[in-house]
């Protein structure tokens, strides 16, 4: 299935963005890369401009967000497994933060879970009104256990003309391993999979 074709048969998509970060060294010796990436879809907010209380027009279809960001983002990897990731969003200036929430619920997190290779930890969440070209920075942790210190992390994302006031910017990230030379203790991914 196409899942971008999915969301635009639901949603009014005005574009797809993505960014791609390879970190080698953050002042140490290079050793193997961390790739993050972020992608995301501005579509338009049906909301925007009036309160509403039933904003399930917006969160009923959106597991083919999660799917077709999901999907989008693990490519972005080059064949690298993901460990980590997280979700968020911002609403143009005639939107609300909760206009971005009623996207990125679980009905979307489930489908996010299922296109990187599943992931039983709770997905670390960013959301806020902006304007156009604002970055967010979309909180990183890993996908089977929250409390691993070395996976804490964020990629910062940004759109240069959206959302634009009328419009939703929904993305998500996602990464291959733990920060670059991470070495403030903690939960390992070695403890976690001792106890599987």
């Amino acid at each position: 299935m196409d899942h971008s074709v999915e969301v635009e048969k639901h949603y009014d998509v005005r574009g797809w963005y993505s960014t791609i970060h390879e970190i080698r060294h953050d002042g140490g010796n290079p050793g193997a890369s961390l790739i993050k990436a972020a992608v995301g879809v501005i579509i338009r907010n049906p909301f925007a401009g009036k309160f509403v209380a039933d904003l399930s027009e917006l969160t009923d279809p959106s597991p083919v967000i999660g799917h077709a960001l999901g999907e989008r983002a693990a490519a972005l990897l080059g064949g690298r497994l993901v460990e980590s990731y997280g979700k968020g969003g911002i609403a143009g200036t005639a939107g609300e933060q909760e206009h971005v929430v009623a996207c990125i619920t679980t009905v979307f997190g489930d489908p996010l879970r299922e296109e990187v290779g599943g992931g039983r930890a709770w997905i670390s969440s960013a959301s806020k009104v902006a304007v156009a070209g604002t970055a967010i920075d979309i909180p990183l942790a890993h996908k089977d256990e929250l409390y691993i210190r070395s996976h804490y992390d964020a990629v910062t994302f940004a759109v240069p003309d959206g959302p634009r006031p009328d419009e939703l910017l929904i993305c998500v990230a996602v990464a291959s391993g733990s920060r670059v030379h991470q070495r403030v203790g903690g939960k390992t991914v070695a403890d976690l999979k001792a106890a599987v």
